[in-house]
């Protein structure tokens, strides 16, 4: 057994928000939780870059296929177990101190999701199910999306009083064009399948969970058995002035969300996704 096989397998058994296997050239990393549709909490964003760093650096990996396990994609960011976290950064009388740290708290999770732009073994994302928040912030990171009928897609911080700033209304831009990210951004709406595809989020929508998941091993096959090579440097030419441009609007919402989140607004948000009732906003 060579050095990265045995590097991949031991991070393999240390996982606790994903499993990670490797079959011929292709690894399949699947998110597991916690809890039901595939939140993304502490463990999520600690195993993240970790897994990407690795397989960037495995020469018998030769592209990624990315799926939820369980019927979902992924809910996105698990609020109940990362907001208790970021309390004295949010309370509305925070001061520079916390804030500062919060900032580099965003810079850390920003770094998790590019971890999967940079890693230079291409990725298929295959989404099923409900795609929302930090979930699209994810998929947008990858090469090839691909979905089944039944997903459901939502950039959602909006609606929770939140700016997104993982990565969505940055990458985003140039697969769905400028109009549909506005208003999909500033309103926060659900969006399917079908619509997903019509705008260029999605490059096909297949009928179930198996036949989306038989195309991503496909596609993924047809990229490993390219010259590898060739494959790491076409995606790095095309990541060149993308990332760049996306590089500055990170830090831009990194802080701009130090400053300006905490609010009475994110408050009555939070308390209204606990109660599950409508928010009452008045812009303070």
């Amino acid at each position: 057994m060579d050095t990265e096989t045995a590097t991949l397998e031991q991070l393999a058994g240390q996982l606790k928000a994903f499993d990670l296997s490797v079959h011929d050239h292709i690894a399949e990393v699947i998110l597991l939780g916690p809890g039901p549709r595939n939140a993304m909490g502490i463990d999520f964003w600690h195993e993240l870059p970790r897994i990407f760093a690795a397989l960037d650096s495995a020469p018998q990996v030769r592209a990624v296929v990315l799926r939820g396990s369980g019927a979902d994609f992924s809910s996105g960011l698990d609020l109940r177990e990362m907001m208790p976290l970021w309390a004295d950064a949010l309370s509305p009388g925070a001061q520079a101190g916390p804030r500062t740290q919060f900032m580099r708290e965003i810079q850390r999770l920003q770094a998790a999701v590019t971890s999967v732009a940079f890693c230079r073994k291409p990725v298929v994302a295959a989404v099923a199910g409900w795609c929302v928040g930090g979930g699209v912030d994810l998929i947008s990171a990858a090469d090839v999306r691909l979905a089944s009928a039944d997903a459901r897609f939502s950039i959602r911080e909006v609606r929770l009083a939140i700016v997104a700033d993982v990565g969505s209304l940055h990458r985003l831009s140039g697969l769905v064009g400028e109009g549909h990210l506005r208003e999909l951004s500033l309103t926060g709406r659900d969006f399917d399948a079908h619509e997903a595809e019509r705008i260029g989020l999605v490059s096909r929508v297949h009928p179930d969970r198996d036949a989306l998941l038989s195309a991503a091993h496909g596609v993924a096959a047809e990229i490993a058995a390219n010259p590898p090579l060739a494959v790491q440097g076409t995606k790095q030419i095309l990541n060149e002035d993308r990332e760049d441009r996306i590089a500055r609007g990170l830090r831009h919402v990194a802080a701009w969300n130090a400053a300006f989140l905490p609010s009475e607004d994110l408050t009555e948000a939070m308390n209204a996704f606990v109660e599950r009732r409508p928010g009452r906003y008045g812009g303070r």
